[in-house]
């Protein structure tokens, strides 16, 4: 396993298309193969993911991660459920909290009615991606703890894919290094020893709509 890493050359990102586009150089080496696919985490990974999918060449589609939260401390994670169905426990949280099968079901069946609803509003119609013996690049926007992308890569890891890369502009150095244990390949371009936020390292951080999702998904959709 690998991970990428070094300043850029200005040290940040202009925005979420500039990140994309540098973190698609740091990957050229996947670029016209048909074996790779690149899932983007919305809503601020979706332009990145974007730029990314278009300079290789590979198609494009939304991995949508809904957390388990215990429901007396909704930020603690039991676990994880993603896009195509899968659902990833975490054995710790719920031995630490003392959860039973039927409180995770039933935090499950709302997250499952979430995730079902975002991937209508993202994917319209069409069906999850087969990833099973593809090459699988997962993009956000950045990590900072990497609760999400850990939950997501371990999500893909179940679906059987070739090799698994996580790639992102920008990452706590901790959280880069930690996720090499998730992932055959990791590529952070930023990893700034005093991190402290994904939004310090672009110039614009706008929040992403729904409807940005909806048209950059589109526009990678079209032949």
């Amino acid at each position: 396993m690998a991970v990428g890493g070094g300043e850029g050359i200005e040290g940040r990102f202009r925005d979420r298309i500039d990140a994309g586009r540098q973190l698609a150089e740091r990957l050229s080496s996947y670029a016209g193969r048909p074996d790779v696919i690149v899932l983007g985490l919305p809503r601020g990974g979706i332009p990145v993911a974007y730029e990314v999918a278009r300079a290789l060449g590979a198609p494009l589609d939304v991995f949508v991660v809904r957390k388990l939260g215990w429901p007396m401390q909704p930020e603690l994670a039991m676990g994880a459920i993603a896009s195509g169905g899968v659902l990833v426990l975490n054995e710790d949280v719920i031995e630490m909290v003392g959860a039973g099968p039927e409180l995770i079901e039933s935090v499950a069946e709302e997250e499952r009615r979430e995730l079902a609803r975002r991937e209508r509003e993202y994917r319209g119609d069409r069906p999850p991606p087969p990833i099973r013996g593809r090459t699988v690049i997962l993009v956000d926007d950045g990590l900072a703890t990497g609760s999400t992308m850990r939950a997501a890569a371990r999500a893909v890891r179940k679906q059987d894919p070739a090799r698994l890369v996580i790639a992102v502009p920008v990452g706590a150095p901790e959280t880069c290094e930690s996720l090499r244990a998730e992932a055959d390949e990791v590529v952070c371009v930023l990893q700034p020893p005093f991190f402290q936020a994904v939004g310090l390292w672009y110039d614009r951080f706008e929040q992403t709509t729904d409807a940005e999702v909806r048209r950059l998904l589109e526009d990678a959709a079209r032949p």
